[in-house]
């Protein structure tokens, strides 16, 4: 059952393969899957997906924004978190979903007006459906016994297990100074450089061209909309799994490396 208890699941010990930021790209999430041996059935736009024994799914947000499918991506992984066979942190384009949907954002992207049209073709009972879901998803989650924590854009040590908002808000957005580099994006502080905890944090929310590992944390936000990959991390074995992007979904304001098999496919 979904909970936004960041607690609540603390003696689940997994195995998990953790997801990283897939925005709606749905067929790349479909051969990362496949690469991990689950069995996925589609019917229409359902979903019926059978992970390798004892293996549990999960998602460090972001699951929607800039992508070609996000309603295939909300539908799978919310009839997976019904399932009981995956977890799910929320994203802050998650949350900025949820608002747009109840019409309480003034300015909409670029990249989030393409899931709202894409949910617009969608039944009113889906559109509450997702923004229900989202909305109560937790801002992180502390598991294996206190041995994995999953949050979006990571989180420090003070705060695992913590239901406050600064908890919340960390893990949603990072430690952020309240400027704005050249770009338009927010500086955060690189609170990973400094961190010592015990518990392995997974998290996505900053791109990068390959899974980033410093101290006892992992960023595996590929870039899979921007052209790049998307990325499990397979846990206890702290292996990672990426999977090329089969286009370039949504040109990035910062430069981002396409992948090689875009390079070919170009050529």
């Amino acid at each position: 059952m979904q909970t936004r208890n960041p607690l609540a699941l603390r003696d689940a010990c997994g195995p998990f393969d953790i997801v990283g930021d897939v925005h709606g790209c749905l067929d790349e999430l479909l051969a990362l899957l496949e690469a991990m041996s689950y069995r996925v059935k589609r019917q229409q736009d359902e979903f019926a997906v059978a992970p390798p024994r004892g293996r549990r799914l999960a998602f460090v947000g972001d699951l929607v924004d800039r992508g070609p499918a996000a309603t295939g991506v909300l539908r799978l992984v919310m009839g997976m978190a019904q399932a009981g066979t995956a977890l799910c942190v929320a994203g802050n384009r998650d949350l900025e979903l949820v608002r747009a949907i109840r019409g309480r954002v003034t300015e909409v992207s670029r990249g989030m007006a393409r899931t709202l049209e894409q949910l617009a073709a969608e039944p009113r009972e889906f559109r509450a459906e997702v923004a229900r879901f989202l909305r109560g998803l937790p801002g992180h989650l502390l598991l294996d016994a206190g041995r994995l924590v999953i949050a979006h854009a990571g989180l420090k040590e003070e705060l695992q297990g913590r239901a406050t908002d600064e908890a919340r808000t960390f893990a949603m957005h990072g430690e952020l100074t309240g400027e704005r580099d050249a770009t338009g994006f927010p500086i955060r502080k690189n609170w990973a450089k400094g961190y010592r905890g015990k518990a392995l944090v997974v998290h996505g929310h900053t791109p990068v061209s390959e899974p980033m590992w410093l101290n006892n944390t992992v960023n595996i936000d590929t870039g899979c909309a921007y052209g790049g990959h998307l990325t499990a991390l397979r846990y206890p074995e702290r292996e990672t799994l990426s999977i090329p992007a089969q286009a370039i979904y949504y040109p990035p304001r910062r430069p981002f490396p396409p992948n090689h098999t875009l390079s070919r496919m170009r050529k």
